[in-house]
């Protein structure tokens, strides 16, 4: 009985062994191929996947280059812009001078808002012996315009002949030279520019309106919404 029981725990025991045989030789198996594949595999896609990444790095640096330039560019195009803007803020200043030339030169036309002064000689008057007390001379004609040059006028008519930078007003007799062409009185000069301002300073206390009154020149001024002064014909 007892020598039966020792064998059967050597027939338990060699079976537990036997199994466990199995499954480490079974594992190791199994390890072996497992670890075989993966070499299989790595060896297989190992130069694939280099390359790959060798592609992304450059592209990724590809990339950065052409974003650098894109930076680059647009801060060129900000600066040309720049340019522009102050090469146009040139030429609107420079187109501006000009129109001014000319409207002083009096070869544009010129509308716009202003005053028109009339004198005209005062009557006559028997008592007075000297006939160029009570008539109307160039410099009258002169306080006028300087006063409504000084207030701001842009533009200055004397019975519809514009004058320019050089012209001339002389006195001939009853009449007026204006750049040799005469014209009798009244004198209508009009003026282009903000008709409170020129006609404020035109009725300045002691001014020149109190001026010629006070040498028998008839005054009167009138304020216009829409006055056009043509340009100078034939210069």
């Amino acid at each position: 009985m007892k020598g039966m029981k020792v064998r059967g725990k050597h027939v338990i025991l060699s079976l537990v062994c036997l199994v466990l045989g199995f499954i480490l030789a079974f594992s190791y198996s199994l390890a072996n191929a497992g670890q075989s594949e993966l070499g299989n595999r790595t060896n297989g896609q190992w130069k694939q996947e280099e390359a790959l990444r060798d592609q992304i790095l450059k592209q990724q640096k590809t990339n950065n280059n052409l974003q650098e330039k894109l930076y680059a560019k647009q801060e060129e195009v900000v600066n040309l812009e720049a340019e522009f803007s102050k090469e146009k803020q040139i030429y609107f200043n420079l187109a501006e001078d000009a129109e001014k030339y000319r409207m002083y030169l009096g070869k544009t036309k010129v509308t716009g808002p202003g005053v028109t002064v009339t004198l005209e000689d005062s009557n006559y008057d028997p008592k007075e012996e000297n006939a160029n007390n009570y008539i109307v001379h160039e410099h009258h004609v002169f306080k006028v315009i300087n006063e409504l040059y000084i207030a701001g006028a842009s533009a200055v008519a004397i019975n519809g002949q514009r004058l320019k930078h050089d012209s001339f007003v002389l006195c001939y007799g009853p009449v007026i030279l204006i750049d040799d062409i005469e014209y009798p009185a009244p004198f209508k000069i009009t003026a282009i520019g903000d008709p409170e301002v020129l006609s404020s300073a035109m009725n300045i206390t002691g001014g020149v309106k109190d001026q010629l009154v006070n040498e028998n020149i008839k005054f009167s001024m009138e304020k216009k919404n829409d006055i056009v002064l043509e340009p100078v014909i034939g210069e």
